[in-house]
C-alpha cells in the first residue's frame, strides 16, 4: 500500500520526529549531569588521594621499603577498603595539592592538612582526624636568639609558603625560606647548620622527627605553644557524594576506635583524635 503526505502530514510527522531527538538529547544530557565524581569513583573502583610521600609521620616511606605509609596514608588505606575502593596515591607537594583538588586532578588531599576558615571558604573538609598545636624548632644552645614570638623579626623561619605556619611567621616578619617538598631531614639539617633559624610546624610532627635525628643541634622551644588546630582531608566542595561518605565512614572509624589506633602506630602510642588541654600563647 502507498502512503502519501501531504503537506499538514508532513509537518506534523517532521515535528514529532524533531521532538523525539530533542528528547533523546534532552535524556542523554540529563543521564550525564546526573554521573557525578563519587558515581565515577565507584565506576573504576579507585580513589586518587594526593599526599606528599615526604611528611613524616603523616606521609612517607620507611626505610628499604617501595610502599608509601604513615598516619593519614594508613587512614586513606582503611577508609578506601571499607569503601570497596582501590587507592592510587599521587606525591604532591604541600603548595600543589589544593590545585589538584580545585582542579580534579585528584579526588581528596591528605597530608595533615589544617583546616582553616580561608580553607573553608574555598575547598570541603572531613571530619577532623587529627587534633594538635604549633611548637618551634630552634637551635638548642641558643634557641636561635628566639624568646617571644616578638623575636621572630628577621629571623629565616623555613617552611611550605601557603602552610598557616608560614602566615604566622610572616605576621611576626619572619623571612621565608620555602622548599618545595623537601624531607624532613633537609628542614632540620638546615637549622642545625644555621641555614635557617626556625620551623614552625606541628607539634606531633616535630617531636618525632627530631626523635628521628638525635644528632643534630635542635630542640623543640620550650615556651612557644600556639594555634590549636584540627587537620583532616580536602576535597573539592562540589563533590558532595564523595564527602558525605567520606565522613560516614571516618565517623565509623573514629567510633570503633581504628583511628585512635593508627594514630598509636605512627605517633609513638599517642591518640592524635583527641584534643590537647593546654593553655596556648597565641589562639
Amino acid at each position: 500500500m502507498t502512503v502519501f503526505f501531504n503537506k499538514k502530514t508532513w509537518a506534523a510527522a517532521v515535528g514529532t520526529m524533531t521532538l523525539a531527538l530533542l528528547t533523546a538529547c534532552g535524556s542523554s544530557s540529563d543521564n550525564a549531569e546526573q554521573s557525578s565524581v563519587w558515581d565515577d569513583i565507584q565506576e573504576e573502583g579507585v580513589l586518587t588521594v594526593a599526599t606528599s610521600g615526604t611528611l613524616y609521620p603523616t606521609s612517607f616511606y620507611a626505610s628499604e621499603s617501595n610502599e608509601i605509609t604513615g598516619f593519614e596514608v594508613e587512614v586513606v588505606k582503611e577508609m578506601a577498603n571499607r569503601m570497596d575502593l582501590e587507592v592510587e596515591f599521587e606525591e604532591i607537594g604541600f603548595d600543589g595539592m589544593l590545585t589538584a583538588v580545585n582542579s580534579g586532578q585528584v579526588d581528596l588531599a591528605a597530608n595533615d592538612i589544617e583546616i582553616t576558615e580561608e580553607r573553608k571558604d574555598k575547598f570541603a573538609f572531613s571530619t577532623p582526624i587529627k587534633y594538635s598545636y604549633g611548637t618551634a624548632i630552634v637551635r638548642e644552645d641558643d634557641l636561635s636568639g628566639i624568646e617571644t614570638f616578638e623575636d621572630l623579626e628577621g629571623k629565616r623561619a623555613a617552611g611550605a609558603a601557603t602552610s598557616i605556619y608560614m602566615d604566622l611567621a610572616r605576621e611576626y616578619g619572619a623571612v621565608e625560606k620555602i622548599y618545595d617538598n623537601a624531607t624532613n631531614e633537609e628542614y632540620l639539617r638546615d637549622v642545625h647548620v644555621g641555614n635557617s633559624d626556625v620551623i614552625l610546624n606541628d607539634y606531633y610532627l616535630q617531636t618525632l622527627a627530631l626523635e628521628a635525628f638525635p644528632e643534630l643541634d635542635i630542640t623543640i622551644h620550650p615556651n612557644l605553644k600556639y594555634s590549636p588546630s584540627e587537620a583532616g582531608m580536602v576535597m573539592n566542595k562540589e563533590n558532595t557524594e564523595l564527602i558525605e561518605n567520606v565522613n560516614r565512614v571516618l565517623e565509623e572509624m573514629l567510633e570503633d576506635g581504628t583511628i585512635a589506633e593508627i594514630s598509636a602506630e605512627f605517633f609513638a602510642g599517642a591518640d592524635v583524635t583527641q584534643e590537647p588541654d593546654i593553655d596556648f600563647e597565641v589562639e
